[in-house]
């Protein structure tokens, strides 16, 4: 065990670092056990209301949008349909179970999503110099709040629009739709989780732009570019390469590059 007659510059070794990060790891495990206990046992409370909620016409989305009136039409569900209700199967013995366990951590993830950022900004914290403690302090804050934005975008807009159009689109009329448990939770949990990490944009333009790697004038120029590579990460993300999904999540990550132009920094000044 170290001490300070043994290391009187107060640095840490190695060593010590490892030590650290070691107890960062720990209780980390030891916050998300415990929360995924809370989960798993909460679970069956929560299933049919909260994430099977996207399947029946009394989701919150579905109502407001049908409250606009009749519309619909190839590309675009219609929302005025209040007796949508799509049954989700399970086809298979343990896939209820498995998606029980499976869920649960999920969900524990992202309740302990800020705590790990805190603990991460504590590992990281003495390494900073005080002017730099300020910056990257409100970098994890806004990141934890930005992956929960994300993550409620995902939930309340993305997945449910996409979820309708798919179970609603037929390339004939004599084929019936049955959604397997698999199925739901793969696209469910994916779409919701890729939204929260998207929504990081804005912190890691941030953090390129602190390390002089990017500038304001360096997004403003590539926009148009950017709009392709988003286009494709919005199909990426997507279930569906449609025109009406696909907008549905382009538009949030368009709208988060031009947030990223806002903060980060503008270029250096040419030297002579």
């Amino acid at each position: 065990m170290s001490s300070e007659k043994d290391n009187p510059s107060g640095e840490m070794s190695f060593w010590d670092h490892l030590e650290a990060l070691r107890w960062v790891l720990f209780r980390v495990v030891v916050a998300l056990f415990i929360v995924l206990v809370g989960c798993f046992i909460a679970m069956p409370h929560i299933f049919d209301s909260f994430v099977l909620g996207p399947t029946d016409s009394s989701f919150f989305l579905y109502k407001w949008f049908g409250s606009f009136g009749k519309g619909g039409g190839m590309m675009v569900p219609d929302f005025s349909d209040n007796q949508f209700h799509v049954d989700i199967i399970n086809i298979n013995v343990a896939t209820q179970f498995l998606t029980h366990i499976t869920t649960s951590l999920w969900f524990s993830l992202v309740i302990v999503f800020p705590y790990l950022m805190y603990e991460i900004w504590k590992f990281v914290r003495p390494a900073l110099f005080p002017e730099e403690k300020k910056g990257v302090k409100t970098a994890f804050l806004a990141g934890s709040t930005l992956f929960y934005v994300g993550c409620a975008v995902g939930y309340c807009i993305v997945f449910p629009l996409t979820f309708r159009f798919l179970t609603q689109y037929h390339v004939g009329e004599t084929i019936v739709n049955q959604i397997s448990l698999n199925s739901y939770m793969t696209n469910f949990l994916t779409i919701i989780f890729i939204m929260g990490l998207v929504f990081e944009m804005p912190i890691l333009a941030w953090l390129l732009s602190s390390l002089g790697i990017i500038h304001k004038q360096l997004l403003k120029d590539g926009r148009k570019y950017a709009v392709v590579v988003l286009l494709v990460l919005a199909a990426v993300i997507t279930p569906s390469g449609d025109p009406f999904t696909l907008s549905v999540v382009f538009m949030p990550l368009y709208l988060l590059y031009e947030l990223s132009i806002l903060i980060v920094k503008k270029a250096p000044p040419e030297e002579d």
